[in-house]
């Protein structure tokens, strides 16, 4: 008998009569079973630690390499050794759940039912388009950082990408890249924290897996002038029907509250009264909410209470900035791509970045850590912190480049060893 190689399986030759195993000759039950059909797969013949005969079928050749198969072979082997029964173990791994039955259940759980609608329906767009289709059929109980950084990978690079239509609005795109596959894989993340705590798996693989932060939250609007850009060009886009009034209300009312993209999309005509500047939010329809319990009160300023003020009214629960087609949520983020290249803000400013800047801009003008969170629902104090440290340091380099001509005159004038500054050399 020889040793299974490339060449040896090659020059099997299927016999009309008969299915025939060549066997190995170094790994013990390994073997090459070969079909009248010529179809050849791999094998692997053992006893259990009870005495009963079994053969695995590892795979076809051609799917499979004689190596690869020897590998899985002594793999096997070992495990036999062990006191284990391959056949059995794959059996209860097929039985197990995916990771995509498992993010279904994720799904129906408690745990997902407290988020609010518009988080629901987000991650759902995630699981759906990029969690299935990249990891969906991997087990959930042996899934490992590898496969997480794999699917993080597929995410980031586009291959999750689909053009589909929908009954909503007609078509669908979904691009991937970077931000995205954060987002996606710490959905999973979360969904494999309640998956341990219902005793669906035993470990959390993606606490282990690099994916990068979010970037930095200072690209804001900096000043007056770059709020005025916003708006004017808003007015241009309108009055050159580039942009629907109902998305340029929208985001004016975003710029003017800082609130969620989410929070306008999908706001109600329930959650308003106008008479006193307000917007509330139950627990149930905000972000924070599900930790809190506390409805989240939105205070609009004039300007923005008049800009709803003109939106076509509508049932209690219809929605105050309608889409273009259907009933869904408005869809904003082409119409800021367009307005934030007209109106020549900072590349890396999204939607979002318009509540960074309210909430930066608060900070730069004394407002306190609680004032902050309280205006911007945040559900944790130290977020809203990060603004204030920002807006001392931002203040430390504003009070650098204020000093840097006086500085200069200083240096002129040989003052600074006068005045305790030493020059910096070149090389320290």
């Amino acid at each position: 008998m020889p040793k299974i190689t490339k060449r040896i399986v090659d020059a099997a030759a299927p016999d009309e009569g008969r299915r025939y195993i060549v066997w190995d000759t170094e790994l013990r039950g390994f073997g090459l079973l070969v079909l009248p059909s010529g179809v050849k797969s791999y094998i692997l013949q053992y006893r259990t630690p009870e005495g009963r005969e079994r053969r695995a079928t590892i795979g076809k050749h051609g799917t499979w390499t004689a190596e690869e198969a020897r590998a899985k072979a002594d793999e096997m082997r070992r495990s036999v050794n062990s006191g284990r029964d391959p056949l059995d173990e794959r059996k209860e791994r097929r039985d197990a759940l995916t990771v995509a039955e498992m993010l279904d259940a994720y799904v129906g759980s408690d745990r997902f039912d407290q988020k609010a609608a518009s988080t629901q329906a987000i991650d759902r767009g995630r699981i759906n388009r990029h969690l299935k289709p990249s990891i969906g059929r991997k087990t959930a109980d042996t899934l490992t950082p590898g496969d997480v950084e794999r699917a993080f990978a597929m995410i980031r690079d586009g291959k999750t990408s689909v053009d589909v239509k929908t009954k909503q609005r007609g078509r669908a795109r979904v691009t991937g890249g970077e931000g995205t596959a954060r987002m996606a894989v710490r959905l999973l993340s979360s969904a494999m924290s309640w998956a341990i705590g219902s005793n669906i798996v035993k470990s959390n693989p993606c606490l282990n897996v690099r994916i990068g932060t979010d970037g930095s939250r200072t690209t804001i609007i900096d000043d007056a002038d770059g709020y005025a850009r916003l708006f004017r060009t808003l007015d241009r886009l309108e009055r050159e029907k580039r942009v629907r009034p109902a998305a340029a209300d929208a985001i004016r009312v975003i710029a003017l509250t800082g609130s969620r993209r989410g929070e306008i999309a999908d706001l109600r005509w329930r959650q308003l009264d106008l008479k006193r500047g307000l917007i509330t939010l139950p627990p149930r329809e905000h972000k924070a909410g599900r930790k809190t319990g506390k409805s989240r009160i939105i205070g609009l300023p004039a300007a923005a209470q008049a800009i709803i003020a003109r939106q076509a009214g509508g049932n209690a629960d219809d929605r105050v900035f309608k889409p273009a087609r259907g009933d869904g949520r408005i869809s904003l983020s082409k119409v800021w791509d367009l307005v934030r290249k007209e109106a020549d803000l900072p590349d890396g400013i999204g939607l979002h970045g318009l509540r960074h800047s309210l909430a930066s801009h608060m900070a730069m003008s004394g407002a306190e850590a609680a004032e902050i969170m309280t205006a911007l629902g945040h559900s944790q104090l130290s977020t809203a912190q990060r603004y204030v440290h920002w807006a001392q340091d931002a203040r430390q380099g504003l009070s650098e480049r204020a000093a840097s001509v006086a500085l200069a005159g200083l240096s002129a004038s040989g003052g600074n060893e006068k005045a305790g500054v030493v020059p910096m050399r070149s090389g320290s």
